[in-house]
């Protein structure tokens, strides 16, 4: 199996994307959303798959989903560790805000030996999630996902506590911080409303009202508190 220092930045971001597609999603992965997803054309990520899939990282029928293989799932868990843990770092050691290190980590990640992550781990007390909610690989590749939903199928009526939060949309993060909307926050989710507007209360039944667009109630995923 061709460890991470064997590919290059592109391979390893192509096996990452396609892996974080499937985390929160049973979407099938195709070129066009692997290519939507990499801000690349889909001529040029059909030739990227083609080249993983012979190497044995991926797995892609012509029309077919892309899937990886056992081998390209460890390359992207490896991966994706790397990127929580450099997030979590930025946010936790150095002050950033949890709307800015996703850029950062992306070019981290590809630079930094499982060795220094290991030691950042252990520095930051071995957290199981990152700023944004999302858990954590362990060096193993163990992952230990919550049991959530988007707020946007919570059942109406209940308390539920903020999980994760999507990291895709930083001008979207910075909207939730200042409202309060950001993993640990609890939300009562009163009854249905009209349209598609999601409205929570901040706090449970009596706090202060949010009102979210649809793309907004899909980026938050929360459980029962």
């Amino acid at each position: 199996m061709p460890a991470a220092s064997d590919l290059t930045p592109s391979a390893e971001n192509y096996l990452k994307v396609v892996w974080g597609l499937g985390e929160w999603s049973s979407e099938p992965v195709t070129a066009g959303l692997l290519a939507d997803r990499l801000g690349l054309r889909v001529s040029t990520v059909s030739d990227g798959v083609r080249k993983l899939t012979e190497r044995g990282l991926l797995d892609h029928a012509p029309y077919g989903a892309i899937r990886l293989t056992e081998a390209g799932r460890t390359v992207a868990v490896s991966m994706v560790r790397r990127h929580r843990v450099i997030e979590t770092f930025l946010v936790e050691m150095l002050g950033y805000g949890w709307d800015e290190v996703h850029e950062e980590a992306d070019v981290l990640e590809h630079a930094v030996s499982d060795r220094l992550v290991e030691r950042l781990h252990e520095v930051l007390g071995r957290p199981a999630r990152d700023p944004h909610g999302d858990p954590i690989p362990s060096a193993s590749g163990a992952l230990d996902p919550p049991a959530a939903v988007a707020l946007a199928d919570a059942a109406a009526g209940g308390d539920v506590t903020v999980v994760r939060v999507s990291d895709d949309d930083p001008a979207r993060l910075r909207d939730f911080a200042a409202r309060g909307l950001v993993p640990g926050a609890v939300v009562h989710v009163p009854e249905d409303g009209p349209g598609d507007e999601v409205r929570v209360l901040l706090g449970g039944p009596g706090g202060p009202a949010l009102a979210l667009d649809p793309a907004a109630a899909r980026a938050v995923w929360v459980q029962p508190a």
